[in-house]
């Protein structure tokens, strides 16, 4: 499998602050990745440089075949499905579910004067009732649960066949319901062959889907492991990574942690 995105001793520094320090890594086609930290570990920011949006200070980024800096970054982003809350935040609220996620082939916000074809429509349509949200082709985003919104923006980011999907905390804001019904998405969706290469950003392992192959844990702007997910997520390495002492556990496919308790003999 080719590599879609390649790291090689990438660093991002702000003024004295390192916000990622010589991060090497690969992603390929088929892999889906789960890239998890704590707040300010760098998450964002890898995500970042992995979406064509940010250069590194230092290091090399291959990006679906092109070396970033020589290459347009507005031909590269067509290929790359994002979904995040910086984009989220620029939705109109009367858009329509269908209108939002056609506009993704045109890379804007808004419908306006652009024109779309029958293959546009079915293809949105295929897409909204893959991740579960069919019926609500013809409701406007603002009228839609967090959930709901949720799966519009993936549905969104799958538009343009991307090599490349990149998830940024898409369960962040739910409610227990509203996260086991995305989990399941996502979990759909990694499964499917056809689906592109993935990387979701999160805080918890217990929102990685069924699927998913590989883990990347990231503290302090450096990488703690990276790997196949079912050797790689221990709880030694969520302790590291963490800076606490967590119990890990794997049940049906799914992961739950929670600090170690001391008892007191």
């Amino acid at each position: 499998m080719s590599a879609v995105l390649e790291l090689a001793e990438v660093s991002v520094r702000r003024g004295q602050a390192s916000l990622l320090d010589r991060v090497s890594w690969v992603v390929r086609e088929g892999e889906r990745w789960v890239l998890l930290g704590a707040n300010g570990a760098g998450k964002t920011t890898l995500m970042q440089i992995a979406g064509a949006q940010l250069h590194p200070t230092s290091g090399a980024v291959g990006l679906l075949g092109e070396l970033l800096g020589t290459v347009d970054i507005f031909e590269l982003r067509p290929r790359i499905g994002v979904s995040s809350a910086a984009i989220a935040e620029q939705i109109p609220r009367d858009e329509t579910v269908r209108d939002l996620v056609l506009t993704a082939s045109y890379a804007v916000l808004g419908r306006w004067r652009e024109s779309y074809d029958g293959v546009d429509h079915e293809r949105a349509d295929a897409l909204l009732r893959e991740v579960g949200v069919a019926g609500l082709a013809d409701r406007t985003y603002g009228t839609l649960s967090e959930g709901e919104r949720k799966r519009v923006q993936i549905a969104r980011a799958l538009m343009t066949d991307p090599e490349l999907l990149l998830l940024d905390e898409p369960a962040a804001g739910l409610d227990l319901g509203g996260r086991e019904d995305l989990v399941s998405t996502l979990s759909v969706l990694a499964y499917d062959p056809l689906s592109p290469a993935t990387v979701l950003v999160s805080h918890h392992v217990e929102e990685i889907p069924p699927g998913f192959t590989h883990v990347l844990m990231l503290r302090d702007g450096r990488v703690v492991v990276q790997g196949p997910l079912e050797e790689t997520l221990t709880a030694e390495a969520l302790s590291a990574t963490f800076g606490m002492p967590l119990v890990l556990e794997h049940h049906d496919g799914r992961y739950a942690a929670r600090r170690k308790q001391h008892h007191r003999g």
